[in-house]
């Protein structure tokens, strides 16, 4: 079945001709559901006079709320596998669903069929819309909202967007089409297109600077892929105003190989590239806000766990950017070193680092979720309250102590071994503890000797006397051992 949708404010002069329109598709299963979207006029009561003598209208009525809202209020309770919106003063010819739907029958890669269009009313001619790209999609819609595509599809993406004002098509279709998808135009005419000069066309035009500051809060990491950055009011200079930005505000990003396989890894990179956006307008959970951020931000349906450096002081902002790595980039690398010499840590995706000329500004360290769910913090009693970790903390503690062995026997001291920077999980059936490494950008590489390391171990972590026994034990036992 086809679900044809017709929001509808105060059309009482044109939905007539619109409905009778749609109703003479040559395609058999039809339903065809207008929204009344608060009108005032007699609206209504013309679709209701239509849906008297042919059962395939129904009529759905809500309080004004905007295209978007009633669009979605309409496909919510349709039936139809395939849906089409129809402005409530166009028209579509009798040929045009039939052949969309074969096309989306025969070709799953497709993610929507559209038609040649002509204006009608106080404009006529032919609509001249280029071939479609994904890269002329990201400066501007070519895509009449009188498309058919799947109702999985607007599922997927959550809907129209409602606080989208103007062009809320464009938006819907980035969305859909920006993760991959083809697009096909039948080559005939089938939708007529009416102008009239008090017609949303003509208001969203001058939603311009609102649109685009929309969509750029929307979709960054599209933007960011097929552009190079936002896109910008002059929309066609988009990727040269962005290219001149980064020359004087470079930028470095690194993803890893093993994070995401070779074709998928540019939508990461993008996503990785977008981060600032991102936290800017506080997306994702908040884990911790303060002099560094830390938040879990959902791509493609895998959690990644972002971290966001402070901006460094003016000696650190010179030093980072010319002579030293920042933290993002060492957070990175030596998690792939702890990982690489057996000991635990969160799975290290990226890192990003933001320049303004030669001054270091922000950078970005990207993991995947620890799978560990506690710290070592859940082993402290504090007043008042008990410890989360309820169970034997023996097992735990001597798998810190080993862990820290392991560590210093490497030559390589965490000089921020702290209760927060310790994860843990409950032992297994064996009595295994995993033990993972956070916040790793203050490892220091340099001879330990068992003083130094003991030391290092009750330098942060208030841990009672029999919990320091059995580590302190645990870790003497294993440097002696080896």
């Amino acid at each position: 079945m086809v679900s044809v949708i017709i929001p509808a404010y105060n059309m009482q002069d044109y939905i007539a001709e619109t409905l009778h329109s749609v109703l003479a598709s040559d395609y058999a299963q039809l339903e065809v559901i207008v929204v009344d979207d608060g009108s005032t006029d007699h609206t209504a009561d013309t679709v209701l006079g239509i849906a008297a003598t042919d059962p395939r209208v129904r009529l759905l009525q809500q309080p004004n709320g905007g295209v978007c809202r009633a669009r979605n209020h309409g496909i919510s309770q349709a039936r139809g596998e395939y849906i089409l919106p129809v402005d409530a003063d166009d028209l579509i010819a009798p040929w045009y669903i039939s052949r969309a739907a074969e096309v989306l029958d025969a070709r799953p890669e497709v993610k929507a069929v559209f038609c040649q269009g002509e204006f009608f009313g106080e404009k006529t001619g032919l609509w001249h819309v280029p071939d479609f790209s994904i890269s002329l999609l990201a400066r501007r819609n070519m895509l009449c909202v009188t498309a058919l595509f799947r109702r999985a599809d607007w599922q997927r993406v959550g809907g129209y967007c409602e606080e989208m004002q103007a062009r809320e098509d464009w938006e819907f279709w980035l969305h859909i089409l920006k993760d991959g998808g083809e697009v096909v135009r039948l080559p005939e005419v089938g939708l007529r297109y009416r102008i009239r000069n008090n017609s949303k066309r003509s208001h969203d035009r001058r939603q311009k600077s609102l649109v685009i500051k929309n969509l750029n809060a929307r979709h960054p990491e599209f933007f960011e892929r097929e552009l190079g950055g936002p896109l910008r009011t002059h929309r066609s200079w988009s990727r040269a105003l962005n290219a001149l930005h980064r020359f004087f505000h470079p930028r470095t990003c690194i993803v890893s190989e093993a994070a995401a396989p070779k074709e998928e890894r540019p939508y990461l990179t993008s996503f990785v590239k977008a981060l600032p956006t991102f936290f800017l307008q506080g997306q994702g959970t908040l884990i911790k806000d303060g002099r560094n951020v830390l938040r879990v931000l959902s791509y493609h349906g895998q959690d990644y766990f972002v971290k966001s450096f402070a901006i460094p002081n003016l000696i650190n902002r010179i030093v980072y950017g010319t002579f030293r790595k920042g933290k993002a980039q060492r957070s990175y690398e030596y998690a792939q070193w702890l990982r690489s010499h057996g000991i635990g840590s969160p799975e290290p995706v990226a890192w990003m680092s933001l320049k303004t000329l030669f001054f270091f500004s922000r950078s970005y360290y990207v993991s995947r979720p620890s799978a560990c769910p506690f710290t070592a913090a859940d082993l402290i009693e504090t007043e008042g309250a008990p410890r989360r970790f309820s169970a034997d903390d023996a097992p735990v503690l001597r798998a810190i102590g080993r862990t820290a062995a392991r560590l210093h026997d490497l030559d390589c001291l965490h000089a921020d071994f702290s209760r927060g920077n310790i994860l843990f999980s409950t032992p297994d059936a064996e009595g295994h503890v995993g033990i993972e490494l956070v916040d790793l950008n203050r490892l220091r590489f340099r001879p330990v000797s068992l003083a130094d390391g003991l030391a290092n171990l009750r330098e942060r972590i208030p841990f009672s006397e029999r919990q320091w026994q059995i580590l302190s034990t645990a870790y003497t036992e294993a440097r002696r051992t080896r």
